[in-house]
């Protein structure tokens, strides 16, 4: 790690806080009351949430900035999972007994639609003097560091790199306290010291992702099928489409995520696609076809990384129904395309132009 660099960075951080005591005061009492708030979830409190409840505990999360109708994508969350799921892997997560490694990897299995961002700040706003709030800007913070074996893919987080970051997280707070400063008083803290100081990346140093790049697990790949799924339909949403995820389309066809729009007096007009990050090419390519069943459909569209897109395409050459209408979109590029809508969408939601719940 870049010890210079940290200890750098929190000289500055204690010299706004000494220059900017109102502010640094404001942040201080904000961080407790978030965190008084997300404590307040008791586990009997959890067990009996209602919809409304679910909504006033994850509409505040800012994973959720770049949502304007946070009502819309919530509802949307609870139709995916059902109420008893969402009790049941909310009250494993903050109260389980096995470890926060299992209990992120269930949690990520089962959920639909809260990816690493929003289980990360449930978590840290329920123990911020455990566990970790990770994000991209956590992330580039940990990279101006040279914290070593960052994840590769925020889609492909496990429990296992979450416990890793969450321990990275822990020493850096005890570090800070070390060297007199006591602004870092937990992993929340620490949050807003990263977001304030390690928004840069060194021009002089490497970007220490995986220094050997790791082979992912197949529950890595798992994780990562239905992150870019979710973020597919999150891309609809954005567009102004009608979006789902793991909606039948026709008899036997069952697709990751759909966008759908009704035009005049023409119907609907569906456009689907299928993520593969494992598994049978010949499964996608049958699920796609039996898609293009359903009048409706409009545009097919096949999504895996690079490497697999071209076997694709081999695959598809030879299936006359749909070679010469099936489309590819790299997944690398839908999480990319996400990324930049999301920063979009945050930055227009907060000048607050549009009433929450007017819609």
């Amino acid at each position: 790690m870049n010890e210079k660099l940290y200890a750098s960075a929190l000289s500055n951080y204690k010299k706004w806080a000494d220059s900017n005591k109102a502010e640094a005061k404001s942040e201080f009492n904000e961080r407790h009351a978030l965190c008084d708030e997300m404590q307040s979830y008791t586990k009997e409190r959890l067990q009996n949430l209602t919809e409304d409840e679910f909504f006033n505990l994850i509409a505040p999360l800012w994973a959720m900035g770049m949502w304007g109708n946070k009502r819309y994508y919530l509802d949307n969350v609870i139709e995916n999972n059902g109420m008893d799921l969402l009790r049941a892997q909310l009250v494993n997560l903050f109260y389980g007994s096995t470890s926060i490694k299992n209990r992120w990897d269930e949690f990520r299995e089962k959920v639909k639609g809260m990816g690493p961002a929003f289980i990360s700040e449930l978590l840290n706003k329920f123990k911020p003097e455990e566990y970790i709030l990770w994000n991209k800007k956590a992330l580039i913070g940990f990279m101006a560091l040279g914290i070593p074996n960052i994840p590769k893919s925020n889609s492909a987080l496990d429990g296992k790199k979450y416990a890793y970051l969450s321990k990275v997280g822990r020493e850096l707070v005890v570090s800070a306290k070390k060297q007199g400063f006591s602004e870092i008083e937990d992993l929340l803290a620490l949050n807003y010291f990263i977001w304030q100081e390690l928004q840069i990346v060194p021009t002089d140093m490497g970007v220490p992702l995986e220094e050997e790049p790791e082979k992912e697990t197949k529950k890595q790949k798992a994780f990562v099928h239905n992150d870019v799924r979710d973020r597919i339909r999150d891309i609809g949403l954005f567009l102004g489409f009608k979006a789902e995820i793991e909606k039948k389309i026709a008899d036997g066809a069952v697709v990751d995520a759909l966008w759908e729009v009704s035009v005049g007096n023409m119907g609907r007009i569906t456009y689907v696609f299928e993520v593969q990050t494992s598994g049978s090419i010949d499964s996608l390519l049958l699920n796609l076809m039996k898609a293009k069943n359903n009048p409706s459909v409009q545009g097919i569209v096949a999504v895996s990384d690079s490497k697999q897109i071209e076997k694709i395409k081999k695959e598809a050459a030879s299936l006359r129904e749909i070679r010469d209408e099936l489309k590819f979109w790299d997944y690398n590029d839908v999480l990319k395309v996400f990324d930049s809508l999301s920063n979009a969408y945050e930055s227009i939601n907060a000048l607050g132009l549009v009433p929450s719940g007017l819609f």
